[in-house]
Formats: structure tokens, C-alpha cells, sequence
């Protein structure tokens, strides 16, 4: 493991995204979002798209968790769906790639054995982040060999519908945490400093906070709401 991905051990990594449909979708936008990210103390940074890394890089010297969103027809799955989305970041080698890594069939029908098979072949020595929804799939991830292992995808998957990372003091980090080998990246939900300070001390390598750090739109709401 490198210097800059050692650094990233107890501390914050900060998602700096915004879709076409956001009021700060721009990478300008994004890359002066991780510069702030890095001035308040983030190690590290998760963003989407070739185009909004390319940015940041010329902002922060800060590891990146690189993916793209792209929704297709025929798949769930929206995180880093295909070998074209692998390529593109590729393009501007971000220090880990994340994909989605549950158990829906990837584009084309191709099962996540057959995508993370495909990876290693072309990019050897890329480090890999799976997105998961359940300590099954984590666990299965962790067989297959991705260099890290994401709740990212806790309560938005139909197999996970209902469960909410936080429940009965974060089980499911717990026993992801418990039971694989590889390093284990806390992610979604985690909207409190005292949520991401609990999930370190309960054994995850980092932590990635997004929404309630970089959506102002959703921040206002929140505070807009309890006034009306």
C-alpha cells in the first residue's frame, strides 16, 4: 500500500459529486468543493466522472476514490457499471477505482465475478473498492479480492430495502469488519462527526461522508423543513 492510501487510516474521506440535475454540477464547482474538503481536514476524496477527477487533481494532492454513474437500460447497477466506465477513469488513474459490487447482474447480464475477472486482467495493479448493500455480498467481495470493502450501498438496493447502516450501533460495519480480510471503507448515511467517529473506533479503515458535507441544497432542506 502506498504512502498517500496509508495516510487515509482513522480519517475522512469527503464525496465531492454533483449529477447533471444538481445546482453545483460542475467540475470547477467540484474541484474548488475538494480544496475546501482538504482546508477542513478531509484525507481523501470519492468523485464521479474522468472529467470532475481530472479537476481535483490540479486542486489537492489527496488520494481519490474514482467512479462514474451511468444508468443502462437493462441494469440496476449505476456505479461504475462497465469496462467503458473503468477505462474512462482510467484515463486520469485515480488511486482506487469503486464499482458496484452487489449481486445484480452488471449490463449485458454479466455477473460481478465475471466483471472484477475482466478488471484484473486489463488493470492488474489498480486498487479496486467494492460498493455493497449487505454483509453477504461484502463478504463474497472480500473472497473475490477487492483491495477494500464499502457499505456504500446499505438500504438502496432491493435486497437491502429497509436496513439502515446505523442500526443496532452499526452491526453491519461490525461484522463486515469481523469477518473479512481486507480493509473496510464505512460509507453511507454517516451524517454526524460522532457517526464517522464510531465507525472508526469500530474497526473500519476510513470513512466517506458526502451529502451532509457537499449538498447544501439537502442541507438547507433539512433545516427548512423543521421551520415549516
Amino acid at each position: 500500500m502506498n504512502e498517500k492510501i496509508e495516510k487515509l487510516k482513522g480519517k475522512l474521506i469527503v464525496s465531492c459529486q454533483a449529477l447533471a440535475h444538481e445546482p453545483l454540477h460542475s467540475s470547477f464547482i467540484m474541484g474548488r468543493m475538494a480544496l475546501a474538503a482538504k482546508e477542513g481536514g478531509a484525507y481523501g476524496i470519492r468523485a464521479n466522472t474522468k472529467e470532475d477527477i481530472a479537476e481535483i487533481q490540479t486542486q489537492v494532492d489527496l488520494p481519490i476514490i474514482g467512479i462514474v454513474k451511468r444508468d443502462y437500460e437493462d441494469s440496476k447497477v449505476y456505479i461504475t457499471p462497465t469496462m467503458k466506465e473503468i477505462d474512462e477513469l482510467m484515463e486520469v488513474k485515480p488511486e482506487i477505482i469503486a464499482l458496484d459490487a452487489t449481486q445484480d447482474l452488471r449490463p449485458g447480464g454479466k455477473t460481478l465475478d465475471q466483471f472484477y475477472e475482466e478488471i484484473r486482467n486489463k488493470y492488474p495493479d489498480q486498487l479496486l473498492m467494492a460498493d455493497c448493500s449487505t454483509v453477504e455480498e461484502a463478504l463474497h467481495a472480500d473472497q473475490l479480492g477487492f483491495d477494500f470493502i464499502g457499505t456504500t450501498l446499505v438500504g438502496y438496493t432491493d435486497q437491502s430495502r429497509g436496513m439502515k447502516i446505523e442500526a443496532n450501533d452499526f452491526e453491519i460495519i461490525r461484522k463486515i469488519v469481523a469477518e473479512t480480510e481486507h480493509l473496510v471503507i464505512a460509507e453511507g448515511n454517516i451524517n454526524t462527526p460522532q457517526k464517522a467517529k464510531r465507525v472508526i473506533e469500530l474497526g473500519a479503515f476510513s470513512v466517506v461522508v458526502g451529502s451532509i458535507i457537499t449538498r447544501p441544497q439537502l442541507i438547507t432542506k433539512s433545516f427548512a423543513e423543521v421551520l415549516d
